[in-house]
């Protein structure tokens, strides 16, 4: 296959290549806007997508347009930028060439932010009967299998087959699960009791299993108990110290008995994207493979890892989070390297990561957040909640809609996107 060669008005530029256009890649991808280099940004899909509301998506409360944006149009001022839509398959770090179902690509630098992906630690054939939440074709599936289960449990004429449609299962009590939890049982119980004519909300179940001893273990003990006192009134059953062993189409299997459901949603755990296999190097027993001080790859000086991917210490010496703000900043850090070391200026040494805290939504009025010393609950921290989401939503359009969309779901206790497209 021919190599594309892919130059902008002037020759003999350096080319970075950035591979994955979610936070990480987004932000170094904007960094580095004005840089008289070639930019090159691959990705498999066309949008970039906020995961912190990808739920939202699921539940019913956000449109799929709410809460992705196609990477072309984020990046169209960039004339030295080029947005590439195809598959990574291998780098051959040898010959600084990038392998994509769509041609070879050259590189003098290349910065890896592919992100991670649903992890069911082994247990492969659990997907099958379970949802992860990801991706924007996750949550579009998780809002149309509960949807459906609603519509078929309205015709069902057997009770017990009635019970199992109505009987979601979220499985991993962290900040996704119990998100999720919250918004299906608000789902449930405004749609339940206002829409349908043979369902009543009392029939709607949502159970939340966790395997460790208590919900949201890296916040504070008292936030848990919060957090988990304020599911059981929204009529979540919350089920700690429990272990998956089994899942089918027909539930849970759990070490007390099998728990039937419809519909099962797994939000347990995720792990890294298959870089390291491109890269051919060691990982850490997470998956996530080491970098330097400056995020570089070890064995190679040109090649940044960074987000979900890298394995880089906080100044505890325990590995950062795999959040939005990390893939952020560390983004935004590796362009500054770019930018210095083409120039022939010093190099910003070492990345220090700013934490501003966890914030987590337990659903309407209902929010935790911990900022180290200072940590909140309650209706005011719900707000804040909010406020500081639409402010890191990309776009002053998409910041009013939501804004909009959920001062009317507030004040309605209306969903605005209950469709089944398929």
């Amino acid at each position: 296959m021919e190599t594309p060669r892919l130059v902008t008005s002037e020759s003999g530029l350096p080319r970075i290549i950035i591979l994955g256009a979610g936070f990480g890649g987004l932000f170094a991808a904007q960094e580095l806007g004005k840089l008289n280099a070639q930019v090159i940004v691959i990705d498999r899909q066309n949008y970039h997508l906020f995961q912190p509301l990808l739920y939202q998506v699921a539940g019913a409360a956000l449109s799929p347009s709410d809460v992705a944006w196609p990477i072309r149009s984020l990046l169209k001022r960039q004339k030295n930028t080029h947005v590439v839509m195809a598959e990574v398959q291998d780098i051959r770090r040898d010959q600084n060439i990038v392998v994509t179902d769509h041609g070879e690509f050259e590189y003098d630098y290349l910065v890896v932010a592919t992100g991670a992906q649903t992890s069911y630690f082994g247990h492969h054939e659990w997907a099958r009967y379970s949802s992860g939440l990801k991706n924007l074709s996750d949550a579009t599936a998780i809002r149309e299998r509960v949807l459906i289960a609603m519509e078929r449990a309205e015709l069902s004429q057997s009770e017990s087959e009635r019970r199992r449609l109505l009987t979601f299962i979220i499985i991993g009590g962290g900040p996704t699960g119990v998100e999720m939890a919250g918004i299906i049982a608000e789902l449930g119980k405004s749609a339940a009791s206002s829409d349908f004519r043979r369902i009543s909300a009392n029939e709607f179940r949502v159970l939340l299993i966790e395997g460790g001893d208590r919900l949201l273990r890296t916040f504070p003990v008292k936030l848990n108990s919060y957090a988990s006192k304020a599911l059981q009134e929204l009529g979540v059953e919350v089920v700690t110290g429990a272990m998956v062993e089994e899942i089918d189409a027909d539930g849970v299997l759990l070490a007390g008995g099998c728990r039937e459901s419809g519909t099962v949603m797994w939000c347990a755990g995720v792990e890294p994207s298959s870089a390291a296999r491109w890269l051919d190097v060691a990982t850490k027993p997470d998956g996530r493979i080491a970098v330097t001080a400056d995020l570089r790859l070890k064995a190679q000086t040109e090649v940044f890892v960074i987000g979900d991917l890298a394995w880089c210490p906080d100044k505890k010496g325990k590995p950062l989070p795999g959040v939005a703000p990390v893939a952020k900043q560390q983004g935004r850090f590796v362009a500054r390297c770019l930018k210095n070391e083409l120039s022939g200026r010093a190099t910003p040494g070492k990345f220090r990561y700013r934490d501003f805290g966890m914030l987590a939504t337990i659903g309407r009025g209902r929010a935790v957040a911990d900022f180290g010393r200072i940590s909140t609950k309650g209706w005011l921290t719900w707000w804040f909640w909010g406020l500081c989401h639409i402010y890191f939503l990309i776009g002053r359009q998409s910041r009013l809609l939501v804004a909009l969309k959920w001062l009317f779901e507030y004040l309605t206790f209306q969903r605005s996107s209950r469709l089944i497209v398929k």
